[in-house]
């Protein structure tokens, strides 16, 4: 968490968004692009997460069904 809001684009980077990284990167250039890009990123992280969670609990249900 604290790299997605230090250095926003190297978040993307190690989850392999290679084009938000570039993306991000371009914003974070800008010191008025600094607070969107982390936020961004930040946003982005917890996404990805809940995505994680959430199909490990899919999994869990299906083969409780089982």
């Amino acid at each position: 968490m604290l790299l997605a809001i230090l250095v926003p684009f190297l978040s993307f980077f190690f989850r392999g968004k290679i084009i938000s990284a570039i993306v991000c990167l371009i914003l974070q250039i800008t010191l008025i692009g600094w607070l969107p890009a982390a936020i961004w990123a930040v946003m982005s992280l917890n996404n990805a997460r809940e995505e994680r969670r959430n199909d490990k609990l899919i999994r869990a249900i299906r083969e409780n069904r089982r």
